[in-house]
């Protein structure tokens, strides 16, 4: 019986002894780490400086009466109704006509257009004579001074007439419209219509002192509404002062946006991010996946289940990406998740 135990003592020794043995071999065996990783490739990236102000149309008119007149609102060709607020209006389109038979009599138009006819033949005639030697070369002169005389009368009243039809001076959009009662009499210098041209616009900006070496004339300009999420409009920067306020350190610039879609309104509040430097087939990453330390920028790359840290070069950087000008190179597999933990020869195990 003694001899029993012994022998059961013995082997659950050797057992246990196993059992520990085996736990501790166990204990370093190094678990890999899970992580997603993508292939490196070259793509474009472009710097931005970026800006908010308001654009503006690039012109605008607010058209008033002349002259007192019964109020006559036109028909708009093109939509065969009377026009209206945000209807569009062609240069030179009449689009109120007033009426004042006072003021029409005043001028006497067909009174001064006969005038220079009569002039005009009076000054015939006396060519014909003076060829025959019937008048002097003074009279001839006499009546080239009334011809004028009576052409700058003519004209004037022309232009006087002209008044009593108020019309588009360019070709866009009616964004002001008073009311006024069919026939009813408006005083000189009533509102009558403000008309906006804003197939162009121009928005003014601030730049901080830090741009003036990046931002110059002629640069391309992306500008973006929070109303419009899915559509980007183009603009260049067309003007730049030299001149830095010394009470906000910021200098002055004009945007031209090109709105040919009419997008964007006058007066809305927008987004300008101007394009200062771009590159084209380059490694491009998200920056989010570069580490930093001690002013060392690092990634990690897969070969053979082994995260490896390489150190990284950057060149231009956007919103969300990074150009990586040394340290990469094409196909590289770029850990994308799991890399907070990483340590440079960690097994990893690249997971979907």
């Amino acid at each position: 019986m003694k001899r029993n135990y012994i022998l059961f003592s013995i082997l659950s020794s050797a057992i246990l002894a196993t059992a520990c043995s085996g736990g501790q071999t166990g204990s370093n065996v190094e678990m890999a780490s899970p992580v997603s990783v993508t292939e490196v490739q070259e793509s474009a990236i472009k710097k931005y400086n970026s800006t908010n102000g308001t654009a503006v149309s690039s012109a605008e008119v607010e058209l008033t009466s002349d002259m007192a007149g019964e109020y006559h609102l036109q028909i708009n060709p093109r939509t065969k109704q009377p026009y209206k607020l945000g209807d569009k209006v062609m240069a030179g389109e009449i689009i109120v006509k007033l009426t004042n038979r006072e003021y029409e009599n005043d001028i006497a138009i067909d009174s001064k257009k006969l005038s220079l006819e009569i002039a005009q033949q009076d000054e015939v005639k006396k060519r014909a004579l003076y060829e025959k030697g019937g008048v002097t070369q003074s009279e001839i002169r006499n009546a080239e001074v009334t011809i004028t005389n009576a052409t700058y009368s003519y004209e004037n009243a022309l232009i006087s007439l002209e008044k009593m039809n108020i019309k588009a001076p360019f070709t866009g959009i009616i964004v002001n419209l008073p009311h006024y009662t069919r026939d009813v009499q408006l005083a000189a210098g009533t509102s009558i219509a403000t008309i906006m041209s804003y197939e162009k616009m121009v928005m003014e900006i601030n730049l901080p002192e830090s741009a003036i070496n990046e931002v110059k004339s002629g640069q391309e300009v992306a500008i973006t509404h929070y109303t419009l999420p899915k559509d980007t409009i183009w603009g260049t920067v067309s003007e730049l002062s030299p001149a830095i306020s010394p009470e906000t350190r910021t200098f002055k610039g004009k945007l031209l946006i090109d709105n040919k879609d009419l997008l964007l309104r006058p007066g809305m509040f927008v987004k300008a991010d101007i394009i200062v430097d771009q590159a084209e087939n380059t490694i491009v990453i998200p920056k989010e996946v570069v580490m930093n330390n001690r002013g060392r920028k690092y990634v990690f790359v897969v070969e053979r289940g082994v995260a490896y840290m390489r150190n990284i070069r950057t060149g231009l950087e956007d919103k969300d990406n990074m150009e990586v000008l040394e340290g990469l190179k094409m196909q590289d597999q770029l850990v994308t998740r799991g890399y907070e933990t990483l340590r440079d020869g960690s097994k990893v195990k690249i997971q979907k």
